[in-house]
């Protein structure tokens, strides 16, 4: 499985919405990493890791839910989850089927047919699973999912600076403390 990249900049003094927008960066550049050769059915482990990746960014868009502009978080939000769901479906055959060679190679060659039935069935339950998955990434490209994650994230930093910026006092020379 594809190890979490730490997120550069947090500490007790990140404020809480640059802490967001850095999450949201990093997880949604993960994601987008592990795309690449995913339908191939001959390696798992890049949908598993696609998969962890989108839950990683799913948590980090539902706690940091506050400091992104409501519809837009709900949009994105969704869209990351259907794109979770597509790599599920992608994922449990390939579960199903690892589980299954591991059964096979315990059985004499007599008992492996019923095995290799079952297999069959699996790998028609892989390739519905991968052409839902090729959807589901369509959608994402077409809807820009990528850009439109950098985007919130830049206008959650953009409005924590801004609200940062009104808050702060106002000094002018010779005004009192």
């Amino acid at each position: 499985m594809a190890k979490a990249r730490q997120i550069p900049g947090l500490g007790p003094d990140t404020r809480f919405a640059d802490a967001a927008a850095a999450a949201v960066e990093v997880r949604s550049a993960e994601v987008f990493e592990h795309s690449a050769g995913v339908l191939d059915s001959d390696d798992i482990e890049r949908v598993h890791a696609m998969r962890v990746s989108t839950r990683r960014l799913r948590a980090a868009l539902e706690v940091f839910a506050v400091c992104f502009e409501r519809k837009e978080h709900r949009r994105v939000l969704r869209e990351v989850k259907a794109l979770a769901d597509a790599l599920g479906e992608r994922r449990d055959p390939d579960v199903a089927l690892e589980a299954l060679a591991g059964v096979a190679a315990e059985l004499t060659r007599a008992d492996r047919s019923g095995i290799a039935s079952l297999a069959a069935e699996l790998r028609e339950e892989q390739k519905r699973g991968n052409a839902h998955l090729e959807q589901a990434l369509a959608r994402t490209r077409e809807s820009h999912l990528e850009a439109r994650l950098a985007a919130l994230a830049r206008a959650a930093r953009s409005a924590e600076a801004e609200a940062g910026a009104a808050r702060a006092p106002a000094t002018e020379a010779g005004a009192a403390p």
